[in-house]
């Protein structure tokens, strides 16, 4: 490696990664959920986060989008540190999520339920609102706008009539697809999905696999995912870090991770051979 003090060249500084959690640990009492987990996304990439149930995965999410407050450790959005602030903070900052449980609002339309998550950007004044005053009047144009842009990306599945049905209408596969759009009417930097393909059929699984990819490059964003479809995970990660009882166990590509000696442990039990 050559010396810069000697060819005069200057060593160019690499961004901070969108996520990084440094040393992360959670305690419930006398509980450990998370244990100094250092974890890394970094622009346009594409992280999936595996491991058995009770792992410590949604915790994770939850630790990130502020719903808990780390007992130590940080986690850094963009390098700046964002542990402990309130959840509505860390949104307006950029980072989106969807849930392992769906939390669309139901009775209202698919397009409303998209408008919804604009609102938390809004400057109109919940008087203007009421008297429909010039600026609550263009802010409401302009999320309705926004709305109809996301869900133009999902195609047909949310295109058209269906805009105007109640979310309870749609197949369970198109909530899914929904929750997404919700998601990305924040404009987030870093999208957080929570088991995307969870209840799916082989066909909508294939498709929801896609979607994850066509976000990352249409719109530019990283991505964390949780699965526990190995598919999913095989077919959309850049990289793949395991989690047993909130400690990294593995990280790297699909292949080593799926391969890794204490991944199969954590899965599927000691080889009975080596309790003999």
């Amino acid at each position: 490696m050559s010396d810069p003090s000697v060819t005069g060249t200057v060593p160019v500084e690499q961004p901070p990664p969108v996520l990084s959690l440094e040393s992360l640990s959670l305690s419930f009492g006398g509980l450990r959920a998370l244990s100094d987990l250092d974890l890394r996304v970094g622009e346009r990439e594409i992280v999936s986060v595996i491991g058995p149930n009770g792992a410590g995965k949604t915790t994770v999410f939850n630790v990130i989008t502020g719903v808990y407050e780390p007992s130590g450790g940080d986690v850094r959005f963009g390098g700046q540190s964002i542990a402990g602030k309130p959840p509505h903070a860390i949104a307006r900052l950029g980072v989106a999520r969807t849930f392992q449980s769906l939390r669309l609002f139901p009775n209202m339309s698919v397009l409303e339920n998209v408008m919804a998550a604009t609102y938390g950007a809004t400057k109109a004044t919940p008087w203007e609102s009421v008297l429909r005053l010039p600026r609550a009047r263009r802010e409401e144009r302009q999320a309705r706008e926004l709305a109809g842009d996301v869900l133009s990306f999902f195609g047909q599945r949310l295109a058209g009539y269906r805009w105007d049905q109640p979310a309870y209408s749609l197949s369970y596969a198109n909530r899914r697809r929904l929750e997404i759009a919700r998601a990305l009417a924040t404009r987030p930097r870093l999208l957080l999905l929570d088991e995307p393909a969870a209840g799916m059929n082989p066909a909508e699984t294939h498709e929801i696999t896609e979607l994850i990819g066509q976000l990352r490059n249409a719109r530019e964003l990283a991505i964390l995912v949780i699965e526990h479809d190995m598919h999913v995970v095989a077919g959309v990660s850049d990289r793949v870090v395991a989690l047993d009882h909130g400690v990294k166990i593995a990280e790297g590509s699909f292949d080593t991770v799926a391969d890794h000696p204490s991944v199969v442990e954590a899965y599927l039990g000691r080889d009975p051979e080596a309790l003999t």
